[in-house]
């Protein structure tokens, strides 16, 4: 393995050697499709294997090591970064090689900056094979993409029909303020009990396109609404915040509250169990999209900012004010247990960015209000309002 290693790295810097536009001004931006304004996807990069000078964005996954492996820790070089339009992306043939200049390589290089594996990044050079590997050469620009910058944008202010009503007192608001003024406004709400949470699951995550059926929170399966129970491929009901981080249960209250309960299949539900959420992991068998590891799910992509919405609310609902009820809060970090804290704040908050509400998201928020508990999930109403309060 040592001697093949070694051989790639020669061969990587004898390639470098060679690339004529090695010096090519750093503020060049390359005309035509795949600029820095508009860049090839990873995937894109792939098809367009033709010498060409395009800009591709991709994440750092890792740095090759072969063909058809990286390595996703223990960095041990500067010389390459492999990137790939996922985060979680295991396979080679979906990323490309990107060769990095010894000017380059202590910015980006990954056992400088081991931190930059999973960041989103811009490169501009030739497409061309790197180490007999789809790549990208020459490299003439290279920076974070403007997400992993500190000029993302925040997410834009939204109205609602509720603002001068159901909002009123907490607009305008920031900071402890804000938090508490929406708690004040969710706080009493009708309280269901555990088996009446059956039927209403069967409205508030009805499937638009077949009303007989529900549509399923992690796997996205539509099933029959009455295909519910304990056997395999049954649905049953799920607690995006785990109902033991507190130990509250299911009684009624937050053991029953409609905004954090979801319709899933009986054995990734038992997957999941109650691991808290982040990034990373290995691809679970039954829920395309979904990867999880011994402490942490992450879901499809899809319901990402679902799930973040849904634990803002818990952790806003739940303050712990009056007795017996329980205080439930988000921290930055994962694996904790029975505590009643839930993570990973900040992949949370990337994830109420990276997938902005939808309308399934919307009308949920609305039976609930309407025809179950009299109360609404602020951060679907106003996603923007998380990143005040955290």
């Amino acid at each position: 393995m040592k001697h093949s290693l070694t051989i790639f790295l020669i061969t990587m810097m004898i390639v470098s050697a060679g690339c004529q536009s090695f010096n090519a001004p750093l503020n060049s931006v390359p005309s035509g499709t795949g600029t820095w304004e508009s860049a090839f996807s990873v995937a894109q990069a792939l098809d367009n294997q033709d010498d060409s000078t395009k800009t591709v964005e991709g994440v750092i996954v890792g740095i090759p090591i072969s063909e058809t492996r990286i390595e996703s820790s223990n960095f041990d070089n500067d010389y390459a970064i492999a990137i790939a339009d996922l985060s979680n992306e295991t396979e080679t043939d979906k990323m490309v090689y990107v060769q990095l200049p010894s000017s380059y390589r202590t910015q980006f290089g990954l056992q400088t900056n081991p931190n930059l594996l999973g960041k989103s990044i811009k490169v501009t050079g030739c497409l061309s094979d790197y180490y007999a590997h789809a790549g990208v050469k020459c490299l003439s620009k290279i920076e974070l993409s403007a997400q992993e910058t500190n000029e993302e944008s925040p997410i834009k202010e939204t109205e609602t029909p509720y603002d001068d009503t159901y909002y009123k007192e907490a607009i305008g608001k920031t900071d402890s303020t804000l938090k508490q003024a929406l708690h004040d406004i969710i706080d009493d709400h009708n309280e269901l009990t555990y088996d009446e949470v059956w039927d209403a699951l069967r409205q508030t995550d009805e499937d638009p396109d077949d009303t007989d059926n529900v549509i399923l929170f992690y796997t996205g399966r539509s099933q029959d609404k009455l295909l519910n129970g304990d056997d395999v491929d049954d649905w049953n009901r799920e607690h995006v915040w785990a109902k033991s981080h507190g130990d509250f249960g299911t009684s009624m209250g937050a053991g029953t509250d409609l905004h954090n309960l979801r319709p899933t299949d009986v054995t990734v539900n038992s997957s999941r169990g109650n691991k808290d959420f982040d990034d990373g992991g290995a691809p679970h068998p039954e829920a395309d999209g979904t990867f999880a590891d011994g402490d942490s799910w992450e879901p499809r992509d899809d319901i990402k900012g679902d799930v973040a919405r849904t634990l803002f609310y818990m952790a806003v609902r739940y303050e712990g004010d009056v007795e017996g009820e329980i205080d439930l809060e988000l921290i930055d970090r994962v694996d904790n247990g029975s505590v009643p804290l839930h993570g990973n704040l900040s992949t949370l908050l990337q994830w109420n960015k990276e997938d902005p509400v939808d309308d399934f998201e919307r009308r949920r928020n609305d039976v609930i209000y309407t025809e179950y508990q009299g109360n609404r999930n602020p951060f679907i109403d106003h996603p923007e309002w998380a990143d005040e309060i955290w």
